[in-house]
């Protein structure tokens, strides 16, 4: 029986913002029903204890996120939610002290990475209040990401257009150091008890249209992790924002088939043997801090 570290489950397709470092699906726009999650749970139920709201969309934005939490709970899951934090004053009560959240992450360079956005200082202080109310509710963890660091400027030009947010994390959590002197990507910068700022490069979504890689290489798609969109369509990771490799659809036949059919055991069995047998996967960049 394979068991996954991590599984993903689209909650909705849809996002309130328009960033550019997230192009928006083609799919569908749609939001999962109670009925699907929770069949969706009975059948991922076997193989995951951590399951993560997001592939695409913005999760606050489900009517029901509370519901789904709880159904979650119910079912022995621990729950991990990626949010741009725009929606807090709308949704932040339906999450707050809910016990199936583990950890919330949340989207700091959605800011800039959105085109219109405004009150920056306002933004940020509404997502760092809501962090504090939520780490003295519950056990949860907050991840403040800032991933919008490049290759080429990693130290200059993305780190001074974030020096404002990190003032304003030093003055709200009374720091006694600069942020920026402890800058290390991809490792947490402790910034209270279980509230972590995250540096990190830009992140780019894999794509039919980029150039391919060679054939060679591995990747921890339906080995470490998997997920579902919310039309039900199975995928071996969650860099798969289109379905492009579509595993089988979870409404139509038993999640434990579908991870062991022809395709998902082609794509585990390449990787085996350090072949990239996936279009897709020789045309994703995160899969290249695996190759060996």
């Amino acid at each position: 029986m394979k068991k996954f570290k991590k599984f993903y489950i689209e909650i909705t397709s849809v996002c309130n913002l328009a960033c550019s470092f997230c192009p928006p699906t083609e799919r569908a726009k749609g939001f999962i029903s109670v009925a699907d999650f929770t069949r969706t749970l009975e059948q991922i139920r076997p193989h995951a204890d951590h399951i993560y709201f997001h592939v695409k969309g913005e999760p606050l934005l489900h009517p029901k996120i509370d519901t789904l939490l709880d159904l979650a709970h119910e079912r022995g899951f621990k729950v991990n939610l990626t949010s741009n934090g725009t929606l807090l004053h709308k949704a932040g009560p339906k999450i707050l002290g809910k016990p199936a959240l583990r950890q919330i992450n949340f989207s700091l360079h959605s800011f800039d990475g959105h085109e219109g956005s405004v009150d920056k200082e306002g933004y940020v202080g509404k997502v760092l209040a809501f962090a504090k109310e939520a780490v003295a509710a519950s056990d949860v963890l907050v991840s403040l990401r800032l991933w919008n660091l490049t290759e080429d400027n990693a130290t200059n030009v993305a780190r001074q257009r974030n020096q404002e947010i990190l003032d304003q994390l030093e003055r709200t959590f009374g720091l006694d150091f600069r942020i920026r002197d402890h800058y290390t990507r991809g490792k947490g910068i402790k910034l209270a008890d279980r509230i972590y700022l995250n540096h990190d490069h830009e992140f780019k979504w894999p794509d039919l249209k980029e150039k391919e890689d060679e054939n060679r290489g591995f990747c921890y798609g339906l080995r470490n992790q998997a997920g579902v969109l919310v039309d039900g369509t199975v995928i071996p990771c969650c860099l798969d924002g289109e379905g492009v490799i579509d595993l089988g659809n979870i409404h139509q036949t038993a999640f434990s088939d579908i991870i062991e059919g022809e395709r998902a055991k082609r794509l585990y069995d390449g990787f085996s043997r350090r072949e990239v047998v996936e279009e897709l996967c020789r045309k994703c960049g995160y899969r290249q801090r695996f190759s060996m």
